[in-house]
């Protein structure tokens, strides 16, 4: 019984293989520098760079129509260095923007199409890897070392900053209606957070091992990224279960339902599709010359990713 099951799943493993494909970039646009983080807002793409700038892309044109700059920095030595941007979001026709300092700290930028304005000084010994708006006026800080920051920038206060794990964190993302947050850390521990309170709402702990590079989530599934060569997926349902690579997993994403993920998987750098329902394994996206960072679905069939790298990649899944 245990052999024809094996059996079974050779077939089944060789027919997907079979039938898969490979999918190129329909489009590849050059960067001001290697791609820290992006974000697309109403039709624009905002590229965040190692270089300082970040390059605002219209997607309809596919080419860069603006940028956003950040004064070089200045070194005890007298060297002049870019700012570096580290992470990037947008809301409501606003660029929020965590770069680099020289006393190895970050400042906090807001630019507002008109004015770019520092609303946390590096002098607040901050340490943030990702940055989101939650309103109008709050912004959400996820540092390294696992505490988050919520900010009211309208007057300068800290609403709270929370410790919520003893381990390095991992990736961060918020959930559609910015009312919870999904977490991962170097523990192999995933956390669902209230960003009002802070507070755990639960944790998922069944399905790595190691270090968790990144998180997505979409219409109630997260989907992680892991050190230990596992793909993690918790379902709404409370199932959960991981798929293997045969390299470590950087980077993941997840379709606006939740039914498609991609993952970035081998010494190749491409990106492999599945479905996370049947766990059938699909197309692969062949392109980067870099260990993939972000992954992005805009809708089901469309998808923009990043390495490390100085371009940004556009893929259609429906391409034949």
């Amino acid at each position: 019984m245990k052999l024809i099951k094996v059996l079974l799943t050779i077939v089944f493993i060789l027919t997907a293989i079979i039938y898969a494909r490979d999918i190129k970039p329909i489009v590849t646009i050059n960067t001001s520098g290697i791609v820290s983080d992006f974000v697309e807002d109403n039709g624009f793409l905002y590229v965040a760079t190692d270089s300082g700038i970040v390059d605002i892309i219209d997607l309809s044109k596919e080419k860069i129509v603006k940028k956003i700059k950040l004064k070089p920095l200045t070194t005890a030595q007298g060297d002049v260095i870019p700012a570096r941007i580290h992470a990037i979001d947008r809301y409501k026709g606003k660029t929020l923007l965590v770069s680099s300092d020289v006393n190895a700290y970050r400042n906090v930028w807001i630019d507002d199409g008109i004015e770019l304005k520092k609303v946390i000084d590096s002098s607040k010994h901050l340490m943030p890897k990702s940055a989101f708006f939650i309103n109008e006026n709050r912004i959400l800080l996820g540092s390294f070392g696992s505490d988050i920051t919520l900010y009211d920038n309208s007057d300068n206060t800290q609403l709270y900053n929370s410790h919520i794990s003893e381990s390095t964190m991992g990736g961060m993302v918020l959930t559609e209606d910015k009312r919870r947050m999904v977490v991962s850390d170097e523990s192999g521990n995933v956390r669902l957070i209230d960003i009002n309170s802070s507070k755990v709402i639960k944790t998922f702990s069944s399905e790595h091992v190691d270090n968790i590079y990144r998180v997505a989530y979409a219409n109630g599934i997260i989907v992680t990224a892991g050190q230990d060569r596992r793909i993690g997926v918790y379902a709404k349902n409370g199932t959960a279960y991981h798929l293997k690579s045969n390299f470590l997993v950087y980077a993941v994403g997840l379709s606006p339902s939740g039914d498609r993920a991609l993952f970035s998987s081998g010494e190749e750098h491409y990106l492999q599709l599945f479905n996370t329902k049947t766990k059938k394994i699909g197309n692969r996206l062949v392109g980067h010359y870099a260990i993939p960072n972000k992954i992005l679905f805009i809708n089901e069939d469309s998808v923009i990713s990043s390495g490390d790298e100085e371009r940004i990649f556009f893929w259609n899944l429906k391409k034949k």
